[in-house]
């Protein structure tokens, strides 16, 4: 394991904490839109990846989202309840299911998304396009680097 100076250290776990205020405070404008349209953050964010990724298996919402699996079926059977998802066997393979949006579902989500996106564009206007992409670009090569370090 590779030997770190105490600069490199502390450079490290000041650039974690900025992250995770940072992280915390574009997510409140997240949760506090999903909780003005009365959805929980979970709920909100299986019906966003619905919308903008189309029909999911249910395996794979959990993954996509950092969700435990048990969390996954309470959301989706709630989703389910309120007519906004639905489930559907995969014809192919009947172990596959998929969560798909209903009508009712997709309505609303083309209602309401526009001005989801408007805030989160609104709470990332501190940096401009450039910045935007640049971050983007460290952020995922951060999580790449990060992400195969822990198979090592």
């Amino acid at each position: 394991m590779k030997s770190y100076t105490e600069e490199e250290l502390q450079n490290a776990l000041d650039l974690f904490r900025i992250f995770a205020r940072a992280f915390k405070s574009v997510s409140e404008h997240s949760i506090r839109d999903s909780k003005e349209h009365g959805f929980n953050p979970t709920e909100f964010a299986v019906l966003e990846l619905l919308y903008t990724r189309g029909p999911q298996k249910l395996q794979q919402i959990g993954s996509r989202l950092l969700l435990v699996s048990g969390n996954v079926t309470y959301v989706i059977d709630k989703l389910e309840r309120n007519e906004y998802i639905y489930r559907e066997q995969d014809p192919k393979d009947k172990r596959s299911v998929y969560a798909k949006l209903t009508d009712k579902g997709q309505q609303y989500l083309d209602e309401i998304y526009p001005i989801h996106a408007i805030r989160i564009a609104r709470a990332f206007s501190g940096l401009t396009d450039e910045e935007q992409s640049q971050l983007k670009a460290l952020l995922k090569k951060a999580g790449v680097h990060s992400q195969h370090l822990l198979f090592r």
